[in-house]
C-alpha cells in the first residue's frame, strides 16, 4: 500500500471516529419568561428579523442545520453559538440589569449600524438571515426607542 493510500485511510479513519463525538445542543424547546419577546412589545417585523438570523446564536433556542451533525462542523457552530449567548442571549434578557439591557440595545443598533451582525459565515449558509438594509434601519430604530424608554423609567 502507498504512503498517500495509507494517510487517506487514517484521515478516513480518524473522519469517521469524530463523527461519535457529538457537542451538546442549545434546545431549550420552549420560550423562557426572561425572553426578551415576553419583556418586550417586539413589532412582529422585528421579531420576525430576530428570528430568522439572531436568534440561533444568541438564544437558548437553535435550530440546527444539517450539516451541524457532521463534526468538525457541528463543533465550529457550538462554538459560535456559545460565543453568541455569551456576547447576548435574548433568552435571558429580561433578566439583565437594565443597565445591562440599555448597553445591549446600544450593542444591537451598533451592529446594525456597522454590519458586523449577522456573522457572514452564518449568512452564507442562512439565506433568511441576510438582513437588508431597511431591516438593520427597522432593527435600529426599535433598539434606539426601547434603550430611550428604559432610560427614562430610571
Amino acid at each position: 500500500m502507498s504512503l498517500l493510500k495509507k494517510i487517506l485511510l487514517a484521515l478516513l479513519i480518524i473522519f469517521i471516529a469524530i463523527q461519535f463525538i457529538q457537542p451538546a445542543r442549545n434546545e431549550g424547546g420552549r420560550v423562557l419568561p426572561t425572553d426578551i419577546t415576553r419583556k418586550y412589545n417586539l413589532p412582529e417585523n422585528v421579531r420576525t428579523i430576530f428570528k430568522n438570523a439572531c436568534y440561533d446564536c444568541h438564544s437558548s433556542n437553535t435550530h440546527y442545520p444539517w450539516y451541524s451533525n457532521i463534526q468538525p462542523m457541528g463543533w465550529l457552530l457550538t462554538n459560535d453559538i456559545k460565543d453568541g449567548k455569551a456576547k447576548l442571549n435574548f433568552s435571558e434578557f429580561g433578566s439583565y440589569s437594565r443597565r445591562k439591557q440599555r448597553s445591549k440595545l446600544r450593542e444591537i443598533e451598533m451592529s446594525m449600524r456597522d454590519g458586523t451582525m449577522t456573522l457572514s459565515s452564518y449568512k452564507l449558509m442562512h439565506k433568511p438571515a441576510r438582513i437588508t438594509a431597511d431591516e438593520r434601519t427597522i432593527v435600529m430604530d426599535w433598539a434606539r426607542k426601547t434603550k430611550d424608554s428604559l432610560k427614562a423609567k430610571n
